[in-house]
């Protein structure tokens, strides 16, 4: 057992509760996005055993999800309380548009082959094991009532066609406290 799979990291207030930052690239070139659709867990484990996972998910209209389907790595990041302002302008700015890990205040750091950020509490380190988008005839009624409800929660890009988010589970190579 690798030391993080002894943690307790409150897995299912963490993405809520203090939302996260996913970040795919490398330290040359990537983008970050914030998010509060998370979960950790396990699955696809070798010779019977389990692989503790972390499952993002990500609009398609976000820039860092042509990051997410390009590499192989990603980050998920917490961040203490104080960052939440940064957290805020990272969620709310594209990187098509600006350099916005420069505006928001936050110091890129490598983490194995991707990126993270100083002033981050915890980061997974991530190898993506699976990518897929959402198909609206999959979802139960009440959640398709939701995005009736809620439009913007999905891309329009044609007439009659809306993008729901991508769905990425990576395995848990390492984490990181800060």
């Amino acid at each position: 057992m690798k030391a993080f799979e002894s943690k307790d990291y409150k897995a299912f207030s963490m993405f809520e509760d203090r939302w996260a930052l996913v970040t795919a690239g490398t330290p040359e070139a990537f983008n970050t996005c914030t998010v509060s659709w998370g979960s950790m867990g396990n699955v696809w484990g070798p010779n019977g055993g389990d692989m503790s996972t972390v499952t993002v998910y990500i609009h398609p209209a976000r820039y860092t999800q042509e990051f997410m389907a390009k590499y192989d790595t990603f980050t998920v990041s917490f961040f203490p309380e104080s960052q939440r302002k940064a957290l805020g302008y990272l969620g709310s700015h594209s990187g098509r548009d600006e350099d916005k890990v420069a505006n928001s205040g936050l110091t890129p750091v490598a983490a194995g082959d991707g990126v993270t950020f100083k002033e981050a509490d915890l980061t997974f380190v991530c190898k993506k094991l699976y990518e897929h988008q959402f198909d609206e005839a999959h979802l139960a009624d009440n959640v398709k009532e939701y995005y009736a409800a809620n439009p913007s929660m999905y891309t329009q890009v044609g007439k009659d066609r809306w993008e729901p988010h991508y769905m990425y589970i990576g395995k848990v190579v390492e984490a990181i406290e800060g």
